[in-house]
């Protein structure tokens, strides 16, 4: 149930970037966040170089790929060392796919309340709580 999202620049052109982007990432959420893969919706846009600027520049100007990706997870369900290890492994992907990247490039993992973050037209703490086994009943 993570909701990604991936903005992206480069000059290099790639054959079927966004289809290649959005499998590795919802791969990544899924291995070492431990999301389900059935339930991972992700968007990928892509955005021209020379409106993106880093350190005062376009990366056209510098010849270089950026990219920003967020992703919405219910808070408390990852360690800090299982987002470390995602955020250096989005990196890495990136840096793989869109080479020359530069190091101005971004993940915010955004841990959101249970009772505030659904899909479906239910929350997640909703799911959790149908989701409990009933309590045994009480000994008279």
């Amino acid at each position: 149930m993570p909701i990604i999202s991936v903005q992206l620049a480069t000059a290099r052109p790639i054959d079927d970037l966004e289809r290649v982007v959005a499998a590795r990432v919802a791969g990544l959420s899924s291995s070492i966040l431990r999301k389900k893969p059935e339930l991972t919706a992700v968007i990928v846009q892509r955005i021209d170089p020379a409106a993106w600027f880093a350190g005062g520049r376009s990366l056209a100007e510098q010849g270089r790929s950026s990219f920003w990706l967020e992703i919405r997870v219910v808070d408390g369900t990852n360690t800090k060392d299982e987002k470390a290890a995602f955020m250096a492994a989005v990196f890495a992907l990136f840096e793989e796919v869109l080479g020359n990247l530069h190091h101005e490039s971004y993940v915010h993992v955004h841990e959101v309340a249970a009772d505030a973050y659904g899909f479906g037209g239910r929350t997640q703490e909703r799911r959790y709580i149908e989701a409990a086994p009933a309590p045994a009943a009480r000994a008279a």
